[in-house]
């Protein structure tokens, strides 16, 4: 993979985190429920930090992407995803917010699947770890949330 084809992959990477950073915010500006708010502006957030991060491996040009490693425990894929609305329940919109993670983490993984250099590969992957791990903590959030019978 030629430096151009890097680029292009984290500009696409770039504009997707633009995506997520718009819907959390317009999700925290539709929603009644304070807490939710607070959750969908702080997700918000991170998506501008990680815009920034992602901006910063264009202008490190071949500096490689590299995330943690994160177990999946496939919460959001046990979940109904529903439609943004101003009175959803707090788990709901915590189930919304997983299943959109989910979403960009699978569009990177069948990237990194058709991707026949190991470069542009290890690129997609590493973009899918991140989401990854933004997938897990709102598992963590949910679960919390939604079984509390549990705790």
């Amino acid at each position: 993979m030629d430096l151009n084809q890097y680029k292009d992959i984290l500009s696409m990477a770039v504009n997707k985190e633009i995506e997520a950073y718009e819907f959390y915010k317009a999700a925290s500006e539709k929603v009644g429920d304070e807490s939710l708010k607070s959750v969908f502006a702080d997700l918000a957030k991170e998506e501008l930090r990680h815009k920034v991060l992602l901006e910063g491996y264009l202008k490190n040009e071949g500096k490689k992407l590299k995330f943690d490693e994160t177990k999946d425990y496939k919460v959001s894929e046990t979940v109904e995803e529903k439609p943004l609305s101003t009175d959803m329940k707090f788990v709901d919109a915590i189930a919304l917010a997983m299943k959109k993670e989910e979403e960009a983490m699978n569009m990177y993984n069948q990237f990194a699947d058709i991707s026949i250099d190991e470069v542009q590969k290890d690129t997609f992957l590493e973009l899918s770890k991140m989401e990854l791990g933004h997938k897990a903590r709102l598992e963590e959030i949910y679960t919390n949330a939604a079984y509390v019978e549990v705790w």
